[in-house]
């Protein structure tokens, strides 16, 4: 007696949701996050017109058919009804993976044009570091056997090359505006997780592998970097921050040498 009002309210509500939705994330710093954004809204309302749709039709079925003092009716299914259903849902929800499956590959690509600036990234038990490749813009050589964190030398910076000397290492992550950006995501010890919830990316970051990351922020400020994977007691406090600066400031910071 009760079960199909519950249904109408449960139906009403999630309409509600779907045509007022609260904010879900904060706002999007990148056009691909924007898309990504869009994806989103997208899936929601399709599925909640389906799921709308499927609640008022359980609702209906249970007042109209409710227990009464007639006879018992009963009725045989349409094979064709579950078989078209069953077709459309299926190109329903395979047209929404395709069009999602876009987002995801485009930040992995390589940097459309050679003015990205490229940026390491290294993850290690429980910190974020970084490291750019200065004025000259190249990288200096490393080597595992030099890596000390207490000298302040987390990618085993070799200071006897000569491209290493003007090579910047920092504990937070710094980026031009309206700037293409390659980051090359490593890590050193455990599977971590690169996480900025207004880039909209979460990417593993594996030891072995250099995982190529690609985005470019329009909006200044000052956004965290949390490590989404649990990667041991201190998971927790492996955090940074990602600065988006104006271009000025930007060149000026990478001329200042060694932080």
């Amino acid at each position: 007696m009760f079960l199909a009002p519950l249904l109408l309210i449960f139906a009403a509500l999630v309409a509600w949701l779907c045509v007022w939705p609260p904010a879900w994330a904060p706002l999007a710093i990148t056009a691909a996050g924007r898309n990504y954004d869009q994806q989103f809204a997208l899936t929601l309302a399709v599925t909640g017109v389906l799921f709308v749709a499927a609640h008022l039709l359980l609702a209906y079925v249970l007042m109209r058919y409710r227990k009464g003092d007639g006879p018992v009716s009963t009725t045989i299914g349409s094979r064709k009804v579950e078989i078209l259903w069953t077709v459309a849902m299926a190109l329903t929800f395979a047209a929404l993976g395709l069009t999602g499956a876009r987002l995801w590959g485009g930040p992995s690509a390589p940097p459309a044009g050679a003015e990205a600036e490229t940026i390491e990234v290294t993850a290690h038990q429980f910190a974020w570091n970084f490291r750019y490749a200065g004025p000259d813009h190249r990288f200096g050589h490393t080597d595992v056997r030099l890596i000390d964190d207490a000298a302040a030398n987390p990618f085993g910076l070799d200071l006897h090359d000569p491209a290493a000397l003007d090579d910047r290492m920092t504990s937070t992550l710094r980026v031009p505006v309206d700037t293409e950006i390659q980051l090359i995501l490593k890590a050193r010890d455990v599977i971590h997780d690169f996480f900025v919830r207004e880039l909209r990316l979460k990417q593993d970051v594996v030891p072995g592998m250099e995982i190529p990351y690609r985005f470019r922020a329009d909006r200044l400020g000052v956004y965290e970097i949390a490590c989404s994977e649990l990667c041991g007691l201190g998971h927790s406090q492996m955090r940074s921050t990602m600065q988006v600066m104006p271009k000025s400031d930007y060149t000026r910071w990478i001329a200042g040498g060694h932080e």
